[in-house]
């Protein structure tokens, strides 16, 4: 009888696996999901492209061309990679520091959104009855609301409080900042519920597991449980559903700007420059590029983001690898 060398190859890796520690086992496990490293790599340079050359986007992305405003549209693309806007303005430049204000926009407002989410549905899930009726019913009436209403309103009630602070503490000027952070704020405010929802129902199968009753029955105090015990086995979820609650954010900034509710003029962001791409796609001077690669860079990293959050569900789900 003869053994097939690749079936003791792939028992004797099986077994190295087993006998790693988790988090090398979730990172093998994500080393096998191609698509998800790939778009790890593609979302690593676009991100570390926006970073690196944010000290010449953020001084360029206003500056016009004014030879190319003198001879539009017959210079178009000619000039520059991403060519330029209606007002001679560098697409390039303006496209990367653009996905720099998306993209903070959207770890800023899906970090928000993890932190009150995780503490909701915790507490909900630990505390159960009439309490955990009470708050769940919050997040049902809540989910039945449209997030743009919220977030209008919100903006409407606090952006002007935030613009006279910022006004009297930095000085003049502070309109951006103060319509940035209120962004962020406003769709983080709004994008916790599902979060919410996912660790309630961790929380209540995790608190009926013999470890946590032979800590209540050691005596330790809630917290101590809830922070030594329930949240260490939360991670996984945690960590999964931020990930997907990056490019939730993302696009809602961007459908807010592109809908002009959002990053306002002149700071761009991809949202905002995919709608003035809009309006400048006709048919009599059709600039065409002004809409491609916004939208392009947007969906490209959406993409990504999608395929990692996947990646990273796959791998940290103990069921769904022996």
């Amino acid at each position: 009888m003869t053994t097939n060398p690749k079936s003791l190859t792939s028992a004797a890796f099986d077994a190295a696996d087993r006998s790693a520690p988790p988090h090398s086992r979730a990172w093998r496990r994500f080393q096998r999901n191609r698509a998800a490293i790939v778009s790890l790599i593609i979302l690593t340079l676009i991100v570390l492209t926006c970073v690196v050359t944010i000290g010449h986007s953020a001084t360029q992305y206003q500056s016009q061309n004014l030879d190319y405003n003198r001879h539009a549209p017959q210079l178009k693309v000619d000039f520059a990679p991403f060519g330029y806007d209606t007002l001679g303005r560098n697409m390039l430049w303006r496209c990367l520091f653009g996905g720099l204000v998306s993209l903070g926009i959207g770890l800023a407002a899906a970090a928000i959104a993890v932190v009150i989410g995780t503490t909701w549905g915790a507490v909900a899930g630990w505390c159960g009855g009439r309490t955990d009726n009470l708050m769940m019913r919050f997040v049902d009436i809540l989910y039945g609301l449209p997030y743009i209403l919220l977030v209008i309103l919100l903006k409407v009630a606090f952006e002007p409080i935030l613009i006279d602070y910022l006004n009297a503490t930095l000085g003049p000027g502070s309109e951006r900042i103060a319509n940035v952070v209120i962004l962020f704020l406003a769709i983080g405010s709004v994008s916790w519920l599902t979060m919410a929802r996912v660790i309630r129902g961790q929380v209540l199968s995790i608190k009926t597991q013999p470890f946590v009753e032979a800590a209540r029955a050691a005596g330790l105090p809630t917290r101590r449980i809830l922070l030594r015990h329930i949240l260490p086995n939360l991670i996984g979820p945690i960590i999964v559903y931020a990930t997907l609650t990056v490019p939730q954010a993302i696009l809602q900034e961007s459908f807010l700007s592109f809908l002009g509710i959002g990053v306002q003029a002149p700071l761009p962001s991809w949202g905002s420059l995919a709608s003035q791409g809009v309006q400048a796609v006709n048919t009599v001077s059709s600039f065409w590029w002004l809409l491609l690669y916004p939208c392009g860079l947007l969906a490209l990293t959406l993409l990504c983001l999608n395929f990692i959050g996947d990646g990273l569900r796959d791998a940290l789900d103990p069921r769904g690898q022996k």
